[in-house]
């Protein structure tokens, strides 16, 4: 096995800022979402949960009460993960035909520029990954009933 070349760590640890830019940008745009989601939706829930002990109640109708009250926020959080996990499917499929195109470039026996290629591969698809977002949080908050603050 070769060892790893000072290019190829420089690359690795590139790779690794880029990795960075992304979970900052996801953090930076899904804040808001998950703010509505962890506080507002919660504290709903938590309110209307509230509402539903009732001595007069039998303890069926509680439990059936409480859970008609997470509803709202067991469903927004679904939807907030299922929608994560789909980008992170993309980027992951992005970043594999980034590596096919290396493993190509090795097979051809040029290395270097299969690994500026793989950089720059991974550094188009990190941006389109990005430029995505926005739109994507904006789907989520219509899907969510968010409004946003005038």
């Amino acid at each position: 096995m070769e060892p790893i070349s000072a290019e190829e760590r420089l690359v690795t640890e590139r790779l690794k800022q880029k990795l960075n830019e992304v979970n900052r940008a996801v953090e930076t745009h899904f804040s808001g979402i998950t703010d509505h989601v962890n506080f507002t939706l919660q504290q709903a829930y938590f309110r209307c949960a509230y509402e539903c002990f009732d001595r007069r109640k039998r303890q069926e109708e509680i439990n059936n009460c409480v859970e008609r009250c997470s509803l709202p926020c067991v469903n927004a959080q679904n939807v907030v993960q299922n929608e994560i996990a789909t980008l992170q499917e993309k980027l992951q499929r992005a970043m594999l035909v980034c590596q096919d195109k290396l493993e190509a470039s090795k097979l051809q026996m040029n290395r270097s520029e299969g690994i500026k290629d793989l950089e720059s591969c991974v550094d188009q698809s990190v941006q389109n990954y990005i430029q995505t977002l926005p739109h994507i949080v904006g789907r989520l908050k219509s899907r969510l009933g968010m409004t946003d603050p005038v």
